[in-house]
């Protein structure tokens, strides 16, 4: 059976900007590769009403996610809408047994916005509800009891909310696959020209470049990486599993 992998983030382009270069390397290493992301994109734009937008969103989403052959799950709420609350956990926790991940990848517990911080509390308990027959979920789904090594993703721009650098522990070499990614990200034409006149992301595509190249730097391995911190496993998978490190040895670095 493959490796099951489920990259989950809060807003359509966050995967492609911190967690999708690992996403096509493990795909290329022969595991099923799952995405979503819990908001809709909602209020990424200066243009559109609610509605022309969300259904854009979904549609650039669902592009990205095809171009890697990633199975793609709906969103649940609209941005800035994303609580922990158990209304949504138990939405989220229904996914999660349905892709009943053996890797999951998700936001850092440290972010600039609380829709990305949320996420990440959202996923965690999620995971941990995956085999917990009393807690109701919803649609219902039947629990699952399968190990799932749980990774966070950098935060955007690698700084937290105070603007601090956060250092991964473990960097993925992704520079054979920029382009893809690149392409992914592409993808998300609608927020272009809103990311420049709400954040100041000038030309979008080389900011993420941009992130990636700086942890390739702090990493002295490689051009551009992925960084990542292993959730503890408590609750989740064994002391000593670490499934990007043997799913990845020629793209693995952990820092000593």
């Amino acid at each position: 059976m493959k490796t099951r992998v489920f990259a989950l983030a809060a807003h359509p382009d966050d995967i492609e900007f911190g967690m999708s270069g690992t996403l096509i390397l493990l795909a290329k290493a022969g595991c099923e590769i799952h995405y979503m992301n819990i908001a809709n994109g909602s209020c990424g734009t200066a243009e559109y009403d609610t509605e022309t937008i969300v259904a854009i969103r979904l549609e650039e989403a669902k592009n990205a996610a095809q171009r890697i052959g990633a199975k793609f799950y709906d969103p649940l709420v609209s941005d800035l809408d994303i609580f922990y609350n158990k209304e949504l956990l138990a939405q989220l926790s229904s996914v999660m047994r349905d892709a009943a991940p053996d890797i999951l990848l998700i936001p850092s517990p440290q972010d600039y916005m609380e829709d990305h911080t949320n996420a990440c509390r959202l996923a965690i308990t999620a995971a941990f509800t995956r085999g917990m027959q009393n807690f109701p979920v919803h649609p219902p789904g039947a629990p699952v009891h399968n190990d799932v090594a749980v990774y966070h993703a950098q935060p955007h721009g690698n700084r937290d909310a105070l603007n601090h650098i956060v250092y991964p522990d473990i960097f993925i070499d992704t520079s054979g696959v920029i382009e893809v990614k690149s392409n992914m990200l592409a993808e998300h034409k609608s927020q272009k020209e809103w990311l420049d006149r709400s954040q100041g992301f000038d030309a979008y595509l080389d900011i993420m470049k941009e992130h990636g190249r700086e942890l390739g730097k702090i990493s002295k391995q490689w051009e551009y990486a992925e960084g990542w911190r292993q959730h503890n496993p408590l609750g989740l998978c064994g002391s000593d599993s670490n499934p990007l490190a043997d799913l990845l040895p020629d793209y693995y670095f952990r820092r000593g």
